[in-house]
């Protein structure tokens, strides 16, 4: 996989005060990149016309479960909806839909300087190497974003949950360029470990999305909770099958979170509070995709769990009938179905 192995990165150190595209100018493009401008660094956003005339109108305010909040005033935004603003990029942060991996990276081999870094911002474990198969040999890196944002209208990003966001190590520079006082970031020597860490906890994204309840309502219910242990149980004893040993997105090692989520209410909230903090309105980014009836990332997700397991002639059913659930709640138009766990697992 790019940028899970050292040798898999080309050695060039980043210049210093780059030039930074954030290319996806969505809910963590505008969020990251925002963060960046705030620390000084010089960025750029390549991204929909929508959104340039929000941000345009608004500026850009960033705001985050621990009110460490600002707003960038509409003139510190330098923004397009064309590709040649990746012209005279030295770091591209990569936040588009995984749909549109091999789109953005066709359009980066057009217009990127060849020294450009390339750093996938994105879900799912397979963006990096669809970036580094289109992207006419720039240096990819695997990058892994834990937190939640939401976008909530006028410019407005908000932060709901806790995290590291973290890069594969290699690009001499690379962290130094990134890293910011309100964006915690830090270094892998094994990105795909890290990254099938976070996919397991993004399983919930779905159940989150079909039980249309805020992050912090469906963790605080015992039944969402053991139906989350299940399906995360489910994925463990693939990736154990195929020797794959997962890096926590959390503090608790992964083999620990189903029995973290299946202790009594009381007790899992002591025990969940010492390690992330979540919005009491966040929502998961797929619950958005539904209610802005946009494609979702299940093929990514749940997707990526359902292929390993044909790989190894095994099954899924929990990940298979959650994938069929937001499949046809992506086709509906309708938004959250909101069902009920005993819904979902009555097609078990």
């Amino acid at each position: 996989m790019s940028g899970g192995d050292m040798g898999d990165i080309q050695m060039s150190a980043i210049a210093d005060n780059p030039s930074i595209v954030i290319a996806g100018a969505g809910s963590i493009g505008c969020y990251v990149g925002g963060r960046l401008i705030e620390a000084g660094r010089r960025v750029k956003f390549l991204g929909r016309d929508r959104i340039k005339a929000e941000l345009a109108e608004h500026g850009l305010h960033l705001t985050r479960f621990d009110d460490a909040n600002t707003t960038l005033p509409a003139t510190a935004i330098e923004m397009s909806s064309a590709a040649e603003i990746l012209a005279g990029a030295d770091i591209i942060l990569v936040a588009v839909k995984s749909g549109n991996t091999a789109e953005i990276a066709a359009a980066i081999a057009d217009h990127a300087p060849k020294h450009a870094v390339i750093v996938s911002l994105q879900n799912g474990v397979s963006n990096a190497d669809t970036l580094s198969q289109g992207v006419d040999g720039r240096p990819v890196v695997a990058g892994m974003v834990p937190f939640n944002v939401a976008a909530l209208g006028g410019g407005r990003f908000h932060q709901g949950t806790s995290g590291t966001l973290m890069i594969a190590a290699g690009i001499p520079g690379l962290l130094e360029a990134l890293a910011c006082d309100r964006l915690d970031i830090a270094e892998s020597d094994d990105m795909p470990a890290v990254m099938w860490g976070k996919l397991l906890i993004n399983l919930n994204n779905a159940l989150n999305a079909l039980s249309g309840l805020p992050l912090k309502a469906q963790l605080e219910t015992a039944g969402w909770r053991r139906l989350m242990a299940d399906q995360i149980a489910e994925a463990i004893a693939l990736l154990k099958a195929a020797g794959i040993k997962p890096r926590p997105a959390t503090p608790l090692p992964p083999g620990l979170i189903p029995a973290v989520l299946r202790l009594p209410t009381p007790v899992f909230k002591i025990v969940a509070a010492q390690m992330i903090k979540i919005d009491p309105l966040a929502r998961s980014s797929m619950w958005e995709d539904l209610d802005k009836r946009r494609s979702t990332e299940i093929d990514e997700l749940q997707g990526a769990v359902l292929e390993l397991a044909h790989k190894l002639g095994l099954q899924a059913p929990i990940c298979a009938r959650v994938a069929e659930l937001v499949k046809a709640a992506d086709a509906a138009k309708a938004g959250s179905p909101e069902l009920s766990v005993e819904e979902i697992r009555a097609g078990l």
